[in-house]
């Protein structure tokens, strides 16, 4: 019967304390020798007796025995490392070890004390290759004379794990941490996980063991599988960023000896992570370098020299999969579901964890039924999704609503049948059967085009909030990189953060990455092209709306167009539309007075400079505590002007004041 951790400690701790007495004992016969009196081989002989009745109480290995299993410990090197012990754990040590060395001054174990009172002393055990020094099991503070004579100390991890205490080594801390196995995996990634294990299992006896590259499009879900692998064959896992692994080369090495006695102490695998790093030289040759079991994560990897490498895909559960995980999280409100899920699972693509979390969220928030449980379910599954993204793009509280458009009959049509596509798309993809014609051009983007000012921002704001989704907002000016490759980086991480909620995403300045296909006279430019081409590839495979954004659409070459599903075009407003847009700029709570909105719809801009002008004289207003009149319009309309460097005409003030 296997015993409580609490029995092993216990019993762990007397064989060390019978191991430790055994060294004791032959310092102490040494010592006798060296005094010139009679050795006393009788406490030699009880330290033995009682040492091996410890050993016989322990029903599993002690933390000694596992240790020097671990490192291939010689029983010379294993006295070793008991003798750096004793000093730590018996205070009667450092008298001994100076009464054995004829000196008290040298009151602490040495090498040449060890070769000359332990048994089966042989000398390679100090060479720095030997496990003693290659694993850091023992310190050597060699200040000066010579190797022999230098105080020998044991590491502090080393210590405590002989005691049986458990815990990462500090030298780790920050660079690793543990994952914590699953509760549960769904079908496909159970049986992704059980392959790794089984993989592991034949692979066992090859030297170095093969790498397991995990792909896909879920971090997560590849932590998960990894940790639930791990779990089967009685490992854990720790993972490490690339980022965090060294370049300089001595530091490195360093990083892979302290993880490496980890992995051997704790019987723990190692999971690197690549997720938006590069394969640089360093993290290559880490993974060239690093024995043990290891699991690396990302999106590409490029072959080591030295290391065969399995590859396989993780990625979120399958809709089916998804749909068991939320009946099964959330069964105490399963009767009032009530077809809520269908939307769910339309409309977002989350891990099992992140059902879990959503689940207890929304079970914590209260009992609720019909549009309020369907309305927290949403909510909760937006807010879920809005880490991976929120550090990414610009986050924009859609605050604006029908009322607030004032575009052309045309123009509105187009924006609610581009709600009406994301609305439909899964009935009309997958219910009835468009999908299986093909997966190409099945993404919903569009571009909207116009001058400053014209509305494209707040029609994005509009179908957010029509859809109760986020919108994300990404200046490809910013996102366009010098460096060859980088921007089709910037962008798969961006895309690959919103598949999970399906979040609207507006492309700001799309001017920047699309004007018209050039030649190719060089590298740039054929690189140029390709990034162009991949964001429309990712534009038409992506699960939510994308929207571009440009103020000069004759920019754009036409063969781009093409590939877009809706194009709108945003007119420069005409004066009805301006007068509209003035009656409708100032909410209800604002103070005016006599306001002729027919004045006011002579100046000839735009809704966004309208929008400033309103908003400067109701400060001006509020300042004065007045109402809001055509005299603090003026004043805000000719800062207005200056602002955007546009002369102010008799003609679209006159009769103002």
């Amino acid at each position: 019967m296997k015993e409580s951790h609490q029995d092993w400690g216990e019993a762990n701790q007397r064989y060390l304390a019978a191991a430790v007495a055994v060294v004791r004992a032959a310092l102490e016969r040494h010592a006798a020798g060296v005094a010139g009196a009679m050795p006393a081989d009788q406490s030699l002989q009880a330290a033995q007796e009682n040492l091996q009745l410890a050993t016989a109480a322990l029903r599993e290995p002690s933390a000694l025995e596992t240790l020097c299993a671990a490192f291939a410990l010689s029983p010379f090197e294993r006295d070793v490392l008991l003798l750096c012990a004793g000093m730590e754990l018996d205070a009667s040590f450092a008298a001994l070890c100076a009464s054995a060395q004829g000196d008290g001054r040298r009151a602490y174990p040495t090498f040449s004390l060890a070769l000359a009172t332990l048994p089966s002393a042989h000398w390679d055990a100090l060479s720095p290759a030997a496990p003693l020094r290659r694993w850091r099991l023992i310190e050597v503070s060699q200040i000066s004379g010579t190797l022999a004579n230098s105080q020998l100390r044991i590491d502090e991890r080393v210590l405590h794990y002989l005691t049986g205490v458990q815990y990462l080594d500090d030298r780790l801390r920050g660079l690793v941490e543990p994952v914590t196995p699953p509760r549960d995996l769904p079908p496909t990634q159970r049986t992704q996980a059980d392959r790794i294990a089984q993989f592991w299992n034949e692979a066992k006896e090859s030297s170095p063991l093969p790498i397991i590259f995990l792909g896909g499009n879920d971090q997560a879900s590849k932590r998960a599988g990894a940790a639930a692998a791990c779990a089967a064959l009685g490992l854990g896992l720790h993972v490490i960023r690339a980022a965090d692994v060294p370049a300089s080369a001595a530091e490195r090495e360093e990083l892979q000896r302290l993880w490496e006695r980890e992995a051997a102490l704790q019987g723990s695998a190692l999971l690197l992570d690549l997720e938006e790093h590069e394969t640089t030289h360093p993290v290559r040759s880490f993974i060239e370098s690093l024995h043990g079991i290891l699991l690396v994560m990302g999106s590409e990897l490029s072959r080591p020299h030295q290391r065969f490498v399995l590859r396989l895909d993780v990625n979120k559960p399958s809709p089916a999969e998804q749909r068991a995980l939320w009946q099964e999280t959330l069964a105490p409100i399963s009767p009032q579901l009530n077809g809520h899920l269908d939307a769910l699972i339309a409309q977002f693509n989350l891990s099992a964890d992140s059902i879990h979390s959503v689940s207890l969220q929304t079970l914590e928030g209260g009992e609720c039924a019909g549009e309020a449980l369907s309305t927290a379910l949403w909510d909760a599954c937006r807010i879920q999704a809005r880490p991976s993204l929120d550090g990414l793009a610009q986050r924009i509280e859609p605050a604006s609503g029908w009322d607030d458009l004032v575009l052309p009959e045309y123009q509105l049509r187009t924006l609610g049948d581009i709600a009406m596509h994301v609305r439909q798309r899964v009935k009309v993809y997958e219910t009835w059967g468009f999908a299986s014609k093909g997966a190409r051009g099945l993404g919903i983007n569009a571009l909207f085009a116009g001058a400053s000012g014209t509305g494209k921002t707040m029609a994005a704001e509009v179908l957010a909030n029509e859809l109760r989704l986020d919108l994300y907002r990404i200046d490809l000016s910013q996102v366009v990189s010098k460096y060859i490759g980088e921007t089709e980086k910037n962008l798969r991480r961006v895309f690959d953060a919103a598949e999970e909620a399906g979040t609207v995403l507006l492309f700001d300045e799309a001017d920047a990455l699309f004007g018209k296909r050039s030649e190719v006279r060089d590298s740039h430019d054929r690189y140029a092209n390709i990034e162009v081409s991949f964001l429309l590839q990712r534009m038409e495979a992506y699960r939510g709306l994308a929207i571009l954004t440009t103020n000069l659409k004759s920019a754009l070459d036409p063969a781009f167009l093409r590939r877009l599903r809706f194009v709108v075009q945003f007119p420069f407003p005409d004066a009805a539309q301006r007068a509209e847009i003035w009656r409708r700029i100032f909410p209800r709570q604002t103070p005016t007075g006599n306001l002729e909105i027919a004045k006011l719809a002579r100046l000839n801009i735009t809704g966004g400079n309208i929008r400033n002008i309103a908003l400067q004289a109701a400060f001006l207003a509020a300042e004065n505590d007045e109402l809001l009149t055509m005299s603090h319009l003026l004043r805000a309309t000719r800062g207005e002007y200056a602002k955007i460097e546009k002369p102010l005409t008799d003609a679209e003030i006159g009769g103002w004041a």
